[in-house]
């Protein structure tokens, strides 16, 4: 008796018994700018392919991200890096209150290493 392989194995499609639901998805998505919530029935399409092939276990596809309430609502928008376009470094507050308070957030400082964090056992950096 052949068994369906467990959750999180995801083997490869050998036999290509998924090949065009696969295929009907990678060209939606390249057709829709890599925006997966428009190729949602394709998806759903070809997990329920590998599923009806015992080339995934099977699950109810709700749990999977395909009911009602995780469907997308509207357009979503895009995320346009405006942040970073005008200077925006994630940390970078941090070494700024460093440079201001020179106790920097209350760390013990060591007068061996010129003066930066004293240096922890917990770690060899």
């Amino acid at each position: 008796m052949v068994r369906p392989p467990q959750r999180g194995i995801f083997p490869l499609d050998h036999m290509a018994e998924c090949k065009s639901a696969m295929e009907e998805y990678l060209d939606c998505l390249k057709d829709n700018a890599d925006q997966h919530y428009k190729c949602r029935d394709f998806s759903r399409q070809y997990l329920q392919c590998r599923m009806d092939h015992e080339l995934m276990a099977k699950e109810n596809l709700d749990q999977l991200g395909f009911s009602k309430q995780a469907q997308v609502k509207g357009t979503p928008r895009e995320y346009d890096n405006a942040k970073e376009r005008a200077g925006f470094v994630a940390g970078k507050h941090i070494l700024e209150t460093d440079k201001q308070n020179d106790t920097g957030n209350n760390r013990e400082r060591d007068s061996t290493n010129g003066g930066g964090p004293k240096k922890s056992s917990w770690f060899p950096w």
